[in-house]
């Protein structure tokens, strides 16, 4: 199983989780692991049988969440012009993906925090260098966190310019 999730969803996309991920330690791979394997177990709830089957990995699977923050980080980045369209549905998912991520990471043992925990500072900090305060509220009616908490921290923010 390690071995899979260190391979799991190669993607030129998120380069630099790829890359803290080809450093992890076997701890941090277990840690990583027992959250992913926690997470799978919340999303086939309420399933029936033959699609739980089907399903091995979690939506929200901590690579996942982080290749998520990436890529919206890169996005932002190159001025929206990775390819593809990005709705604003697109921007909410990759929010709630980093409100997940602040959870997740507290899961984590003392190593798999400290492998992953740069690069995560690392995107946050793109992030803030890329977005400004929504002062005005301009995407704050669509802005809904799927917690059903009020927006806060990077919520608050929207990108210096954004394709909607």
């Amino acid at each position: 199983m390690n071995e899979i999730l260190r391979l799991q969803h190669e993607s030129s996309d998120s380069p630099h989780t790829d890359a803290t991920w080809s450093l992890l330690s076997e701890s941090a791979i277990n840690s990583i692991a027992q959250y992913d394997a926690y997470r799978l177990e919340i999303e086939l709830e309420g399933l029936a049988p033959q699609i739980r089957e089907k399903i091995m990995e979690p939506l929200y699977s901590m690579r996942r969440l982080l290749s998520s923050w990436e890529h919206l980080v890169r996005r932002m980045e190159s001025d929206w012009k990775l390819p593809g369209q990005y709705p604003i549905s697109a921007y909410i998912n990759d929010l709630d993906s980093r409100s997940r991520l602040q959870i997740a990471m507290a899961t984590l043992n003392d190593e798999a925090q400290a492998a992953l925990s740069p690069l995560l500072a690392e995107l946050d900090n793109r992030f803030l260098h890329e977005s400004v305060p929504d002062e005005s509220g301009e995407l704050r009616p669509w802005l809904k966190p799927s917690s059903g908490e009020e927006p806060q921290g990077f919520w608050l923010r929207k990108p210096h310019r954004h394709p909607w």
